[in-house]
C-alpha cells in the first residue's frame, strides 16, 4: 500500500495505474474541460506518459505520485509537457479527495514545473487553486495573427507562454472560427481571447486556442485564467471576479488576485474510472 501523508492508498494488488475522467469546471458531467488522472506508485519515463496522454487524447493528461510531503504532478497534452494546468490540477485534487486518498480537510500540495501549487475545499462544494500570476504584457501584434483570428484586437499582450489578445466584445469572442493552421505558426503554446461580459453574473468571457501543443480549442483553461486575472482586475476595480470559457461545452472560473498569486476556484464531476494496463 502507498499514501500520501495522511492519506487513504493505491490499491498495489494488480500492475495496473488506477485512471479516472473528470470534467473540470464543471457541476455536472459532459461540461468543462475534461482531464485524464493517472494515479501512479512509482516514477514512470516522460515517453510513456506522453503515450498514455495520446491514447486519451484530452487536452491534459495528468500524472500524480505521492511524496513523503505531498505529491509530484505533471501535465501532458496530446503532444507535449506543459508547466501549468488549471484544469488537470483540479481534476487530480477532486480525485484523491473523493477516492479518499487524501484528507479532504487537509490542502493538497503539489510539487510541479511550476512551483509549490497547493488545493483546499472551498465553499459551495469547489475546489480552490493557489497558483502563480501570469501578468501579460502590452506587444505589438504577431505579424498575421489578426488574420488567423479573424478579428482585429483592442490590445494584444503576451505572457511566458501565451499571447492574451482583447477583442472588442464578447460577441466577437463567442463568434470567433480561426485559422488553427495559422494560429499554430505563432511562437507561443496559444492564444487567449477575452471581452468584457454583458452578463451581470459574470465580468470577462474567454477562448484559449493552443494548435501548436495539439490542442485546437481547449474547452476551459485554469492557466489562461493566471493571466486574465491581472489582466481584467485593474481594469474593472476589482480583485474577485468570474470569467466565462465560451468553448462549446463552456466553463466558469472564479478568480481571485491575491498578490503575486491567482485563486482559481471550480467543481469538478468524475465521468469514468478504471485500470490501464499498459
Amino acid at each position: 500500500m502507498l499514501g500520501g501523508p495522511g492519506a487513504g492508498a493505491y490499491n498495489l494488488g494488480m500492475p495496473t495505474v488506477p485512471a479516472f475522467h473528470v470534467d473540470a469546471f464543471a457541476s455536472r458531467s459532459f461540461r468543462g474541460n475534461p482531464a485524464a488522472v493517472c494515479l501512479l506508485t512509482a516514477p514512470r519515463p516522460a515517453r510513456w506518459m506522453q503515450a498514455v496522454a495520446a491514447e486519451f487524447a484530452l487536452s491534459e493528461t495528468a500524472f500524480v505520485l505521492p511524496r513523503a510531503s505531498g505529491f509530484g504532478l505533471r501535465w501532458f497534452t496530446p503532444a507535449t509537457e506543459v508547466d501549468l494546468c488549471g484544469h488537470a490540477t483540479l481534476a487530480t485534487a477532486h480525485v484523491l479527495w473523493s477516492e479518499g486518498l487524501a484528507p479532504a480537510d487537509a490542502p493538497l500540495a503539489f510539487r510541479t514545473r511550476s512551483g509549490e501549487l497547493r488545493a483546499r475545499a472551498a465553499a459551495r462544494g469547489r475546489i480552490e487553486l493557489d497558483f502563480p500570476a501570469r501578468p501579460a504584457r502590452p506587444v505589438a501584434a504577431p505579424k498575421g495573427m489578426a488574420r488567423a483570428l479573424g478579428a482585429e484586437p483592442v490590445a494584444v499582450a503576451r505572457t511566458a507562454d501565451d499571447l492574451l489578445v482583447e477583442l472588442e466584445a464578447e460577441a466577437v469572442v463567442r463568434s470567433l472560427r480561426p485559422d488553427l493552421v495559422a494560429l499554430a505558426r505563432l511562437p507561443v503554446r496559444g492564444v487567449v481571447v477575452t471581452a468584457p461580459s454583458r452578463d451581470r453574473r459574470l465580468h470577462f468571457v474567454s477562448r484559449f486556442f493552443a494548435p501548436r501543443v495539439g490542442v485546437p480549442e481547449d474547452p476551459v483553461t485554469g492557466s489562461a485564467h493566471c493571466a486574465l486575472a491581472p489582466w481584467w482586475g485593474p481594469r474593472l476595480g476589482r480583485t474577485v471576479m468570474t470569467g466565462y470559457q465560451a468553448s462549446a461545452r463552456g466553463g466558469e472560473v472564479e478568480v481571485e488576485l491575491a498578490g503575486d498569486r491567482v485563486l482559481l476556484r471550480g467543481k469538478a464531476v468524475t465521468v469514468l474510472r478504471g485500470e490501464l494496463l499498459a
